[in-house]
């Protein structure tokens, strides 16, 4: 089984993100950055299905250099190989981000054969697009579908569950064929120190592409409004058992 697993490097998702003073992009100078947490799951998910059926797990990115922090995060745990597609500092526009990532995986198929398994989190969690992995196995021409929380992988079939209110969609994909997963389908491991060493020492595999850019374009970057809570203080001690009373019986609580 041969699993490639596509991932972005974002923003460390629950801290306050500030933009610069254009509004074009989001200014990094102090944030911490990771891969998105449905691709956190997407990436433990190929290492437990490579763990299962055999074969090997591929990683790979598109993005400024940095982005091979993310790339070795994976092989930390687990995944045996790396690509990278080198872009500048700009992000690219969901269009030309599937058609690049498309041309890179048709470019190491040509090499290795065919992926029987191609995983992506169900969105970024910067742009949160919920495109580029459809945009891919549109390109690619393999059938595809999103959300899933959970995957079955047989020899010429993976079966593919989506939960609904009640229960669950339940989809049987022909190999190969690309999935969109969410976080919580599993839980990620850490890495050991050992798969901290063996990321060290691995060398990425760089990976050059033609893609145009598409016809999206960013107008600009908002900040939702910020939304403020008052705490009040009903008093210290003994003396705020009245103030107490009084809020329980408003609540409807005695």
């Amino acid at each position: 089984m041969r699993v490639l697993v596509c991932v972005k490097r974002v923003p460390a998702p629950g801290g306050k993100i500030p933009l610069t003073a254009d509004g074009q992009d989001v200014d990094a100078s102090f944030l911490g950055f990771t891969m998105s947490p449905h691709e956190e799951c997407a990436v433990e998910e190929a290492v437990r299905i490579v763990e299962r059926e055999g074969g090997d797990a591929t990683i790979l990115t598109l993005g400024p250099k940095e982005a091979e922090e993310q790339l070795r995060y994976g092989v930390s745990i687990k995944i045996d190989k790396a690509v990278h597609i080198v872009t500048d500092t700009t992000d690219w526009d969901p269009q030309r981000t599937a058609t690049a990532l498309a041309e890179g995986i048709e470019t190491l198929e040509s090499h290795n054969g065919t992926f029987d398994l191609i995983l992506f989190g169900n969105e970024s969690a910067d742009s949160g697009g919920f495109q580029v992995g459809v945009r891919v196995a549109h390109f690619l021409g393999r059938p595809m579908v999103n959300g899933i929380k959970e995957l079955e992988v047989g020899e010429a079939e993976v079966v593919a569950r989506r939960p609904i209110d009640g229960g669950f969609e339940e989809y049987g994909l022909p190999l190969p064929a690309v999935v969109g997963v969410k976080e919580g389908i599993n839980l990620p491991r850490y890495p050991t120190m050992k798969g901290r060493l063996i990321s060290k020492r691995l060398a990425v595999s760089p990976l050059s592409v033609t893609a145009s850019p598409g016809g999206q374009s960013k107008l600009g970057l908002l900040l939702p409004t910020e939304q403020k809570t008052e705490t009040v203080v009903l008093g210290h001690g003994p003396e705020a058992a009245p103030k107490v009373v009084e809020v329980l019986r408003e609540l409807g609580v005695l």
